[in-house]
């Protein structure tokens, strides 16, 4: 026998050996926590269902899309929707006011819930800890439809802003018919509806914090504040960098149904954002290839934007999502 076949038969060998072992490794594990396999199946038939499967519609994208000819059926189309989104002189308005309102969103909606989450954690009282943190939850469990119904309430030129504006002597107005407070109406009332949910997972986050951490920097004379600064913040910092991450990844997404819920033409300049300029087209107008080209467009820059994150994060840090 030569060499080279020799050496074929070991390395076959090696491969049936090491494919066995993986057989029997599986084998024993899912004897061992069957329970656990069997609860994991309807989250991963979810994601295989709702998730992956629709993502065969992608090919619209590309195609002169007709219902009656289904998607196999239509015509070849290329890129013709994507250089027709970039060519539109609405591309760069919906890019922008997506970028700028997610930006604002980071700026102040991601360090709020982790100082909350800090000033509960220092509360020792536990029925005003507890009150609070209802009085917080709340606003997140309240119907999207309602809260935009008490927004459009509150900023009309009758509501309580304008009350507000008329006792001290101004002209009260209807704000959201002014573009420029359409993003400062839509940050701030998203800080009233998630500051309280989103310091959830900071406060579990904190009870893992080993209590002898804060002894030890007692003993070496570290007061509240010191003790936040190098025992607390570095304690939740994977957290926070896990959490950065997935924000950043979501940089190019707004949902449709709030923005469609409070904007109106005369604020397009400002609130018009991808996932309603999307709705509009695809829903409203029937374009379904071109809407599906501006979401794909939309969808490969928060890929792209998580992945960059994520590497990033990797080389400064210890802590990556992979």
């Amino acid at each position: 026998m030569s060499v080279q076949n020799t050496q074929q038969l070991q390395t076959s060998h090696s491969t049936a050996s090491k494919f066995n072992s993986w057989k029997n490794m599986v084998a024993k594990d899912w004897y061992k926590h069957w329970e656990l396999y069997l609860m994991l199946i309807p989250v991963v038939a979810f994601y295989l269902i709702w998730c992956y499967g629709p993502m065969y519609g992608i090919i619209i994208a590309f195609k002169e899309f007709s219902p009656r000819k289904g998607i196999w059926g239509s015509e070849w189309a290329g890129v013709k929707y994507f250089i027709e989104f970039f060519n539109s002189p609405y591309a760069w308005r919906v890019i922008r006011n997506t970028i700028l309102i997610n930006f604002w969103n980071l700026v102040f909606g991601f360090p709020l819930p982790i100082i909350f989450a800090l000033l509960l954690n220092e509360v020792k009282n536990q029925f005003y800890k507890r009150t609070v943190q209802t009085i917080t939850y709340m606003p997140y469990f309240v119907s999207l439809v309602v809260v935009c119904g008490i927004i459009v309430d509150f900023t009309a030129s009758d509501g309580v802003f304008g009350e507000i504006t008329k006792m001290l002597g101004g002209t009260p107005t209807n704000l959201l018919s002014d573009p420029k407070y359409f993003r400062t109406i839509y940050v701030g009332s998203e800080l009233w509806q998630r500051l309280g949910w989103d310091s959830i997972i900071f406060l579990a986050a904190l009870s893992g914090i080993n209590p002898e951490l804060y002894e030890a920097a007692t003993i070496d004379g570290a007061g509240r504040f010191k003790q936040i600064i190098h025992v607390t913040i570095p304690g939740i910092m994977p957290t926070i960098t896990i959490l950065l991450i997935l924000r950043i990844g979501a940089m190019m997404n707004v949902g449709f149904e709030k923005i469609i819920l409070l904007y109106n033409p005369l604020v397009y300049d400002t609130a018009d954002v991808i996932s309603s300029y999307v709705y509009r087209k695809g829903i409203v107008e029937s374009n379904f290839s071109f809407a599906t080209a501006v979401g794909l467009f939309n969808s490969l820059i928060n890929f792209l934007l998580v992945v960059s994150a994520n590497w990033f994060s990797r080389k400064m840090t210890e802590t990556s999502l992979w």
